[in-house]
């Protein structure tokens, strides 16, 4: 469902012949999820998520396809050079297609050494000027309070709190220089993510001046 709105402009795709890029950051519990969703339904964006193109890529029998299945499988990090062969393989496809509105990165990038690269494959395929990093911003109390919301429900409340710890963790040492790296250059747009999932979307097209 498609919340209210003003309707898209359509010339704000192409701004100077380059359709609309953007990126969605978020802490654990932002709601990161369903906004990307409801981004995607109503500009019909190209997606690319780093996690389903990985999963993707396990599946193959190779070296590099196991290695990935090993990193997934036991929490680890995926190389930021796997993760960005796999970008630039569909970032290839995207240019060659007809009537691109736009691209969706869903939870990339997450270090500064892949919004850099992110930077360079821009400029490569001269998509650099309409881009934009969403960050769906919530507290790290918020952030505790759902996920013990969510925990409780599913009957697993120690491995969650223990596992947000980390993951708040590396947040802050790893995205955040991605964010501020990115606000320095006029590219960020922060979102309250606390407020009801209506509110939050309809903050990020009037953001995005769509």
């Amino acid at each position: 469902m498609l919340f209210k709105g003003k309707t898209p402009n359509k010339f704000y795709f192409f701004m100077n012949n380059q359709p609309l890029v953007v990126c969605v950051l978020g802490k654990a519990g932002a709601g990161k999820g369903t906004q990307v969703s409801l981004i995607r339904e109503r500009l019909s964006l190209e997606y690319l998520g780093s996690g389903e193109m990985l999963r993707e890529r396990k599946k193959q029998g190779d070296f590099t396809g196991k290695r990935i299945a090993d990193c997934i499988d036991n929490g680890g990090l995926v190389l930021t050079p796997v993760i960005f062969s796999l970008w630039m393989k569909e970032l290839e496809r995207i240019k060659n297609l007809e009537d691109v509105k736009g691209i969706l990165f869903d939870g990339s990038p997450r270090k500064i050494l892949e919004a850099k690269l992110l930077d360079e494959a821009l400029l490569w395929y001269n998509w650099q000027d309409n881009f934009k990093v969403i960050l769906i911003d919530i507290s790290d109390e918020e952030a505790f309070a759902r996920i013990d919301k969510r925990a409780k429900i599913e009957g697993r409340e120690d491995d969650e709190v223990e596992a947000l710890k980390k993951r708040l963790g590396w947040f802050k040492e790893e995205v955040t220089p991605v964010l501020d790296y990115y606000e320095k250059q006029g590219k960020l747009v922060k979102i309250n993510g606390e407020q009801q999932v209506e509110e939050v979307y309809n903050e990020i097209i009037q953001k995005l001046e769509l």
